[in-house]
Order: C-alpha cells, then sequence, then structure tokens
C-alpha cells in the first residue's frame, strides 16, 4: 500500500532527467525517455524545476553546467533524498509561488529541493574563485636630505687690499713720509692713508730694514693738531721681516684724533714706549 501522497512522489529516473532538462538539456535519447514516464508527474515537477532554474538566472547565475560534476552530483542527491524524506523548506528561504495549488506535503519538498539548487548555485558562483592580482608595492625613493656645504670661512682682507680701498675714498687723508738722516732710514720711502671718520688707516714702506723684535720695534706715532706736540698719539708697534719688500702696516691709534697733522716713525725698545725721545726717527711726513 502506498504511502500517503505516494502518488505525487517522482522516481529517481523522472529527478535525473528533470534536473538536465533544466539545467543543460537533454539528448534525443533522454528526451523520449522522459516522454515515457508519467506525463503528468513529470510536466508538475518539471515546472518547479524549472521556476528555480528561471530564479538562478534573474540572480544572473546563468552558467550552471560550469559546476563541477561531484557537486551536481551531490545536490541532485540531496534533492532526491529531500523529497523522499518529506522534509520541510530550507530555513531563510524566500518561497516560489506557485500558479496552482498542488499537495502541501509535495509542494514544499520540491520547493525545499529548488531553494537548496538555487543557494548552492548561487553560492558557488559567488564563492571567490579569482585569484586577484596582489596590489603592487611602490617603493617611494626618498632622496638623502641635501647637507649644504660646508661655509668655507672666507679669509679676511689683507691689510693692502684694506688700503686700496681706503685709499679710494675722498675724504681719506694721504701722506707721504720721507727718510730723515738716521742711519737706518736710509733708503726709506712711504706714504701713509688716514680716514678721520673710522679712525683707520695704513702706513707703507720700502726699503725699511728688518728687525730683531727681541732687541727693537718700529713704532708709529700720529700728531695730532688739537693736542700738545709733545705727547702724540701712539700708533702701534710692527715689525719688518728679513728679506721684506714694500710693507703695509695697520695703524692702531690708541687715543682719538681729532685732526692728523703729522706722522712719525721711530725705532723703539720691544713694545714701544708712552712717550718717544724722539732719538731714532726713521721717517716722518706731514699733512698738506
Amino acid at each position: 500500500m502506498s504511502e500517503p501522497g505516494s502518488q505525487d512522489q517522482p522516481d529517481d529516473d523522472l529527478v535525473d532527467l528533470a534536473i538536465k532538462q533544466v539545467t543543460e538539456g537533454l539528448s534525443p535519447a533522454e528526451q523520449r525517455a522522459l516522454d515515457a514516464l508519467d506525463s503528468a508527474l513529470a510536466a508538475r515537477h518539471l515546472r518547479d524545476f524549472e521556476r528555480a532554474a528561471a530564479a538562478a538566472s534573474l540572480a544572473g547565475l546563468t552558467r550552471v553546467q560550469s559546476m563541477p560534476p561531484a557537486l551536481r552530483e551531490r545536490l541532485e542527491q540531496q534533492g532526491r533524498t529531500h523529497v523522499a524524506t518529506g522534509g520541510g523548506a530550507a530555513p531563510n528561504v524566500v518561497e516560489l509561488s506557485a500558479p496552482r495549488r498542488v499537495p502541501r506535503r509535495a509542494a514544499a519538498g520540491w520547493f525545499a529541493a529548488a531553494a537548496c539548487l538555487l543557494l548552492a548555485i548561487f553560492a558557488w558562483f559567488h564563492s571567490p574563485q579569482r585569484t586577484v592580482a596582489p596590489v603592487p608595492t611602490v617603493r617611494v625613493e626618498v632622496p638623502p636630505a641635501t647637507v649644504p656645504p660646508a661655509q668655507v670661512p672666507r679669509e679676511p682682507p689683507s691689510a693692502a687690499e684694506q688700503r686700496a680701498k681706503l685709499l679710494a675714498k675722498v675724504e681719506s687723508l694721504k701722506v707721504t713720509l720721507g727718510a730723515t738722516k738716521d742711519p737706518a732710514a736710509s733708503g726709506v720711502r712711504g706714504d701713509v692713508v688716514w680716514d678721520p671718520t673710522t679712525q683707520t688707516g695704513f702706513i707703507r714702506f720700502v726699503g725699511l730694514s728688518p728687525n730683531d723684535p727681541q732687541v727693537h720695534q718700529y713704532q708709529i706715532w700720529i700728531f695730532d693738531a688739537e693736542r700738545d706736540q709733545r705727547y702724540p698719539v701712539d700708533g702701534g708697534v710692527f715689525d719688518v721681516p728679513a728679506s721684506a719688500g714694500e710693507v703695509v702696516i695697520s695703524i692702531h691709534a690708541a687715543l682719538l684724533v681729532h685732526k692728523a697733522a703729522a706722522f712719525a716713525v721711530t725705532v723703539e725698545k720691544p713694545g714701544g714706549v708712552v712717550v718717544s725721545a724722539r732719538g731714532h726717527v726713521v721717517a716722518l711726513g706731514a699733512a698738506s
């Protein structure tokens, strides 16, 4: 005796042919075999499979034939088992509406099978099957920090260069120096340039005899027209090296010179003196 609803249960051949019909099509021989089965039962269940396939097509899942054979076989077996056991609809599945009235038990079974097939197909085609190319790593070359070249300290201008600039100034005082009757003054020639504004000046000599700093030094004197002529302003001491040709010496006035009237060079003890006895004057010149 058949169980309730057994007349509505398709056999395995019908299930196999129906699934193949809606997924990949039948060969002429398989179509004849399907036609030879219970036509009413086959047509009814075939429409259920077609609805599931249509739903899959609407979801964009048209490449059912690319599913691996092992997966297809497992899904078909699950569908047959679900129908044979009379299981209910799969959870979280939207049931497809049917345009005709069918027994609840049969409809629930076939819709569950169709839903299982649809979910399996959907999961298959939405699984990550393509290998995504890794994002290339961009290597940013950071140039090394630019280190500015070390500032080479500039050599201070020489006394000769400073004298040349001072000579170019109109307000500078120029004085010619002449040799005296002192034996050490033989063949001495020289001149002075003095800037009253900056209180700087230079004295230049040619032919002045070299000196031994341990024995004596040359000392510069500036006669100020506004001071006592007995006490000229000390302009500093200097030495003349051996084999020197022309020498240029910077003048360093110990006091403010209001109005330079004359310049003199004497021979003094090492370190110079505060007041010269003027016993050895080797050069002398007055402002014009």
